[in-house]
């Protein structure tokens, strides 16, 4: 490709079918977004190498034989059809009556679908003595404080540890990626122990801070800011930028698709907490506790039941799939590295 590019030999000593074969190569080079990487600064060229994993993405699911492709599809429609299972038995079994739910056995796809189970479960609600509305405004509070503030904290403390080199980031980074290891129940009675300590007991707080420390958000946050090229920085700084302005308008609009998928697994997380550990009130108790407490009602709500869960899944679920991409592409980059 380097002679292609030569200034120095075009045109000297060619024949009209070189001059010709020549042009077309330039068409077909310049058809395709191909270019001499060895011409680029180290800016131009991220941008370019990025763009150019999209166009070997797209060309490789665009170069399968057909035999191929129908392989292809016939595996992810098996592999679907088995994952999507559960999904579609509980939409239907939340319309179905009390004597579809018994059956046995029992059937994939309601016979005489019928909305009582979320009329029941609406006359259960306003029998509360705490309003369905401050359930929802807790539940609301509690997922979109901790989502925001994670991905703001995650984001500023990844920054230098990708982008500065001080004493000791290489051991905080070290001890991110071991917490990774350790699950919530091992620091459940510390975790208690210390909002004890500081008051947060019984409070929204106490749900919402650990949020704040999600270690699976700094290390992925991490990882894709390694990527950014200091010259991009560099010359933001030049410009006047200070730390600030480059973590907000040069960093995080690179990293996107790490942020998105942090925001789709924290909603995930908090939008199911019930909060029972922590908080005791029930006015400051969220949706998933009232709906779960209407669930234990025993073997007469069962039909209740298969509407909470067709209601508590709805909403991520719908996230997730708006946003399926990002997740794909943040752990296919995270696995890379």
């Amino acid at each position: 490709m380097a002679d292609i590019y030569d200034d120095a030999l075009q045109g000297v000593g060619q024949s009209k079918a070189e001059k010709r074969r020549y042009k077309r190569q330039q068409k077909l080079l310049k058809k395709y977004g191909i270019r001499d990487e060895n011409t680029m600064g180290k800016i131009e060229k991220f941008f370019y190498l990025r763009a150019k994993k999209r166009r070997i993405k797209m060309k490789k699911r665009m170069s399968r034989s057909l035999g191929g492709d129908i392989a292809l599809f016939t595996l992810l429609i098996f592999f679907g059809l088995f994952s999507a299972y559960p999904l579609v038995y509980s939409i239907n079994a939340a319309f179905k009556p009390l004597n579809e739910l018994f059956i046995f056995p029992p059937k994939l796809f309601v016979q005489n679908p019928t909305t009582d189970n979320f009329s029941d479960l609406a006359m259960l609600m306003q029998d509360s003595w705490v309003p369905f509305s401050r359930y929802f405004f807790n539940t609301i509070f509690i997922t979109l404080v901790g989502t925001i503030g994670h991905v703001i904290i995650a984001s500023m403390a990844a920054y230098p540890l990708a982008k500065h080199r001080f004493p000791g980031s290489k051991i905080i980074f070290g001890l991110v990626v071991y917490s990774l290891m350790f699950a919530a129940q091992v620091t459940a009675t510390p975790r208690y122990m210390i909002f004890s300590i500081f008051g947060l007991i019984d409070t929204q707080w106490a749900i919402i801070v650990p949020a704040f420390a999600y270690s699976l958000g700094l290390y992925l946050m991490k990882q894709f800011m390694d990527d950014i090229p200091m010259e991009l920085i560099e010359s933001a700084k030049i410009d006047g930028a200070n730390e600030f302005q480059i973590w907000w308008k040069v960093v995080m609009p690179l990293v996107k698709p790490a942020w998105l998928t942090l925001i789709i697994l924290l909603f995930q997380s908090l939008w199911n907490n019930d909060g029972g550990t922590y908080i005791y009130s029930e006015q400051l108790k969220p949706l998933s506790y009232s709906l779960h407490q209407i669930v234990a009602g025993g073997v007469a709500r069962t039909g209740t039941a298969s509407a909470v869960i067709l209601i508590m899944m709805i909403v991520p679920i719908t996230v997730f799939v708006l946003s399926q991409s990002q997740i794909i592409e943040t752990m296919a980059h995270s696995g890379m590295k």
